[in-house]
This record gives structure tokens, C-alpha cells and sequence, in this order.
């Protein structure tokens, strides 16, 4: 599924989507049009099956379920320009370890649509109480990959009392700008520079058909019916990936992505909820199982083992961190079988927890 590399905002963070866009493969000879009529049908029979939506306060908020509701909840957030769907491959795999599981769209992402009045990642926790409140759960285990992670924590600061445990997967655990405010005024000019020279961008399409016949992975087969959760659409009725989510990141430019890292406070609310997130204070006082997941690579781009186990061991009996060598940012993509492996060992020590 690894196929694209994006750079975006988040603390910089990397989305491999999968997704592809080469228009000579739109010339094989089997009938594409049939595959997204397919896609459209499994589609709409999964969603039946697993998913939903509640109305809060910020937002018709979609999600996805899986598993026995009497079970341990773990509630999901993904990364950025991801969705519900995030876990899909995995997701039977976590029940069958005893997670009751529901992962979220954030806001403009899958089927959850960017409210109208501005929001940050705290509006997002109030919408994951909601959650908890309609489906009658007192407590759950909140986690997140990147993004997501950073949510989870914001989460436990706005309702710690809400929370049993958490799991941040290369996020959450250090502060958002950590890296960048090592850099010298100059590096950092050139690294910014950098990611927006680099920077891919996407056609807008005039309906879904052509979105999903763009981005669809000709290599791979199949009606690939969890690209439909990616693909929106604009008050002009046109198809994308993640259309007014850089807009919602603050992130559309050179200058907001510096605001977000340098001037927070001159930022959009989302940046400066991105920006302002310090677990250092947030967990000064944790007293929840935390299981911190750290990939290293070469291509490394959050180096924050030394600072992960500094939280590690001001916290020793509550915190696992664990080192997953040679991997990139997405674990639970390259690393499924040991990522779910250890969510179950997690969700054992949480039941332990709970026994004490």
C-alpha cells in the first residue's frame, strides 16, 4: 500500500496514502468503471455494518466500529489526510484481542465534514466526549497515530478522568515544534522552503468517478472501495484528497507554517492548539498506562527517543516505550503484525491496571 510520500504539517509528519496518479495506467484494458461501481457498492454495505455518526455541538462527526461493546473501548484517532479507515486492516485483528474499537473522522477528513466556526484540536476532544456520552461508555483507552496521537493527548488534559489508558504512535508524547525549535533561523528557513518545493498537489475532479479512477492503484487490483473515505468534495461540487484541511492546519503556505512553529498565537486556532500542547505539563501528574510507540530509521523524522524515555522514566510504572527499529512514521502500516501484538500486550496491562 506504501506508495506516495507527503509532507505536511503536524509536527512534520509523513502520510503514506498508497495513492497513485499515473494516467498511462488508466489505459489498461480492464473496465475501471466497474471496479468504483463495485467500490461504491462495498462501500455503502461496510458503512452500514460498522458505521456511524453523532451531532455535536462542532459537527456531524462520522466513525467506524468494530467488536463487542461490553469489551475495553479504544477509541481511534487517525493521522493527518487519513480517516476511520486508517485501521481497517487490522481492525479485526484488535478485536479478536478484546479492544471494543471506534475510530473517528477528524474534522475534514472521511466522512466529517470542517465546521463552519473555527475550531482546535480541544473542540475535536469535546466532540470524542460526545462520543463516549452516546454510547453510554464512562472510560476509555484514547490513542492516535501522529495527528491523532496529539489529539489523544488533549483528550487526557481536557478529561483525564474519562481516559484508562493511552497509546500514541509517533505522537502526542513530545511537544509539536520540539525538532524545529532546534534549528537554527536558517535551517529552518531552508527546511520549510524545502517542503514546499517538494510539495505535491492535486487535481480537482468533477465527480467521484474521476477522483477514485485517478487515484486508484492500478498495481494492486481490487474494487479498493476505502479510497471513497478519502475523497471529498468542495462548495464548487469538485473531488479531492483532503480539500480546506491545509486551510484548517494552517498550513497553506510558507508563512502559516512558520506562524505555526515560530507565532502560534498569530496562527488559526487549529495551528495554535497544534502548537501549544505540551505533554510534559499535561502528564506531570499521569496516572493511566501509556504505551509510547517510537519508530527509528535512517530516514528518522522525529528523533525524539531521548525525550520519550525522559517521559518514560518520570513515570516508570505507567509507561511502556517501545523502540520499533528500522521503521518509518507509519507503524501500523509497516509493522501490523507487532503494532497489533502490542496493543494486545497493553490492553492486558490495562486490565491488570484496572485490578489493582
Amino acid at each position: 500500500m506504501v506508495k506516495s510520500i507527503y509532507a505536511f504539517f503536524c509536527f512534520l509528519f509523513t502520510v503514506n496514502l498508497g495513492f497513485t496518479q499515473d494516467p498511462v495506467l488508466s489505459k489498461l484494458s480492464f473496465d475501471i468503471k466497474l471496479r468504483y461501481d463495485s467500490a461504491k457498492v462495498e462501500f455503502n454495505n461496510y458503512e452500514k455494518k460498522h458505521g456511524g455518526f453523532i451531532n455535536t455541538k462542532n459537527i456531524k462527526m462520522h466513525y467506524l466500529e468494530w467488536g463487542n461493546p461490553k469489551n475495553i473501548p479504544l477509541i481511534w484517532v487517525h493521522g493527518s489526510f487519513t480517516n476511520s479507515y486508517e485501521l481497517l486492516g487490522i481492525a479485526e485483528d484488535l478485536v479478536k484481542h478484546g479492544y471494543y474499537l471506534i475510530a473517528i473522522d477528524s474534522y475534514g477528513h472521511g466522512l466529517t465534514k470542517i465546521p463552519e466556526h473555527e475550531v482546535s484540536l480541544y473542540h475535536l476532544a469535546d466532540d470524542i466526549n460526545e462520543l463516549l456520552k452516546v454510547k453510554k461508555i464512562k472510560k476509555a483507552i484514547i490513542g492516535g497515530w501522529s495527528r491523532g496521537g496529539i489529539t489523544a493527548t488533549a483528550f487526557y488534559d481536557a478529561y483525564p478522568d474519562k481516559v484508562l489508558g493511552l497509546i500514541l504512535e509517533d505522537g502526542g508524547s513530545v511537544s509539536t515544534n520540539t525538532h524545529y525549535h532546534k534549528l537554527s533561523p536558517n535551517e529552518l528557513d531552508k527546511r520549510v522552503k524545502d517542503i514546499f518545493k517538494d510539495r505535491q498537489s492535486y487535481s480537482l475532479f468533477n465527480n467521484e468517478y474521476e477522483a477514485y479512477k485517478s487515484f486508484y492503484d492500478y498495481s494492486s487490483g481490487g474494487t479498493q472501495f476505502e479510497r471513497l473515505a478519502w475523497l471529498t468534495v468542495d462548495n464548487n461540487k469538485k473531488w479531492s484528497i483532503g480539500i480546506g484541511v491545509e486551510k484548517l492546519f494552517n498550513m497553506s503556505n510558507e508563512k502559516e507554517f512558520i506562524d505555526n512553529i515560530l507565532r502560534p498565537t498569530q496562527a488559526n486556532l487549529f495551528g495554535e492548539s497544534m502548537a501549544i500542547i505540551e505533554p510534559k505539563i499535561v502528564y506531570r501528574n499521569l496516572r493511566v498506562p501509556m504505551l509510547i510507540l517510537d519508530p527509528i530509521s535512517d530516514q528518522d523524522i522525529f528523533p525524539y527517543e531521548s525525550e520519550n524515555r525522559e517521559l518514560k522514566n518520570q513515570h516508570p510504572t505507567f509507561i511502556t516505550h517501545k523502540i520499533y527499529e528500522n521503521t518509518g512514521h507509519n507503524i501500523h502500516n509497516e509493522k501490523p503484525k507487532m503494532f497489533v501484538n502490542d496493543l494486545g500486550t497493553f490492553l492486558q496491562f490495562v486490565k491488570n491496571q484496572r485490578t489493582k
